[in-house]
């Protein structure tokens, strides 16, 4: 269970939730209320007082690294550091796997990044960030620039992980068809709060 008690983000009210695991969770709201800071708050990628639990374990008694083993952060806008595709995996044959079970030919991992379209980046990295099981998965917009085949497949595994390995999901979305179809349970941006919205 991931355990929120007060967390500040700028421009957000001090942030207070519980996502259990096997639980996949929807967060909504205007562009630059705040969803991503949240996000990034979480995984403990900007500093940000206030409380923060894996299964009990305190954040703050964690190294970054050692926190973001476990609690993974999904940009809307991966970043990359090498050249070519299988250079961002240290475990080429999970992430070939992972490349296949989106939708993209192995033969992936030996392209530039150049050649790669925006969504094949995009779906590139949720493989690259999914190789080492993160039990929380922190998604921002993951099916943004998708068509909608990608972006089923990408929603699927989604679930898979959820479902099979008991992963916690909290997934960024404009999409309110998107959010039903992945969660039961929905938080949104209002008036510079998050609330449950038992809809």
């Amino acid at each position: 269970m991931l355990t929120v008690e007060g967390l500040r983000v700028p421009n957000l009210a001090p942030v207070s939730m519980e996502l259990r695991g096997g639980e996949c969770v929807t967060l909504e709201g205007p562009s630059g209320s705040g969803k991503s800071l949240l996000l990034r708050a979480l995984a403990d990628l900007d500093p940000a007082a206030g409380t923060v639990r894996l299964d009990g374990a305190d954040r703050n008694r964690m190294t970054g690294p050692q926190w973001r083993a476990r609690v993974r952060y999904f940009s809307a806008e991966p970043g990359w550091w090498a050249e070519r595709v299988g250079d961002h995996a240290a475990d080429r044959q999970a992430f070939a796997g992972l490349v296949s079970d989106l939708g993209l030919s192995e033969d992936a991992l030996g392209w530039s990044l150049d050649r790669a379209s925006t969504g094949e980046k995009q779906r590139l990295a949720l493989a690259r960030g999914l190789i080492d099981h993160p039990k929380v998965l922190l998604l921002d917009e993951p099916t943004g620039p998708l068509d909608r085949k990608a972006a089923e497949i990408v929603e699927r595994l989604i679930r898979r992980r959820v479902a099979d390995e008991g992963a916690t999901a909290l997934v960024v979305t404009h999409d309110a068809e998107q959010a039903l179809r992945l969660a039961k349970r929905h938080f949104v941006i209002r008036d510079g709060a998050v609330v449950e919205d038992l809809r």
